[in-house]
């Protein structure tokens, strides 16, 4: 299978005359976990709107397989994005939720889910936080993109849930290349092929996860 490869470069963005986003570089191949950690305000969920093409840079280049690609449409089918957010409307119901996002040809393996199967009759009103967050996130990384941007995918999901992610990740990984934030550290780490660190608005490419302690990022005898 060859390899696609998203590349964002020299990515800038400034709030009120503060650097936010300092001239960042991501390489992302199908295949890849990237965990970008980083405290609040390093500028992490600002990068993946920036990416996606939410936020608008002062400056940027994001390429797919060494395209530039600079208008946000041509991006939709190369990236999908997992806000903080919830964005299903409340109305809908389940059914239709999964029908308007998977093709119709995995449309069985996806209802073969256990947890799946328990929504299926009711409407994204009635799920509980973590039953909908479970079923964002599968749909994000179950659609036809070639990546996929996860931001804070672990808010509100039980233990039990965020083991069941992490698998879904890890195959989906196979395929795609994802790149991940989120403040649950740990779950980062685990999952991650890859490690980046966001502070002050710069990225630290790391070497290994002793790294974060190296950086500030994390005391020691927390990993």
């Amino acid at each position: 299978m060859t390899k696609s490869i998203l590349e964002v470069d020299s990515v800038q963005k400034r709030y009120d005359g503060k650097s936010i986003v300092s001239d960042v570089y991501l390489k992302c191949e199908t295949g890849d976990i990237i965990g970008v950690l980083g405290r609040n305000g390093s500028g992490k969920s600002t990068l993946l709107k920036i990416i996606f093409g939410i936020v608008e840079a002062d400056f940027k280049f994001v390429r797919v397989d060494a395209v530039v690609r600079s208008k946000t449409s041509k991006l939709l089918n190369q990236i999908s994005y997992l806000p903080q957010d919830n964005f299903i409307p409340n109305s809908f119901s389940i059914k239709k939720t999964i029908a308007l996002s998977i093709t119709k040809d995995k449309l069985e393996e996806f209802h073969a889910d256990e947890m799946i199967q328990s929504m299926l009759n009711k409407k994204i009103k009635h799920l509980s936080g973590g039953e909908l967050r479970y079923l964002e996130i599968k749909l994000i990384l179950n659609n036809a993109s070639k990546f996929v941007l996860l931001d804070e995918p672990y808010n509100g999901l039980s233990p039990i849930m965020i083991e069941k992610i992490n698998v879904l990740i890890t195959e989906i990984s196979i395929a795609k290349g994802i790149i991940i934030t989120d403040h649950n550290y740990e779950n980062v780490i685990k999952v991650s092929t890859r490690l980046a660190l966001m502070k002050e608005g710069k990225m630290h490419h790391l070497k290994g996860k002793s790294e974060l302690v190296e950086k500030g990022y994390l005391k020691s005898g927390m990993i």
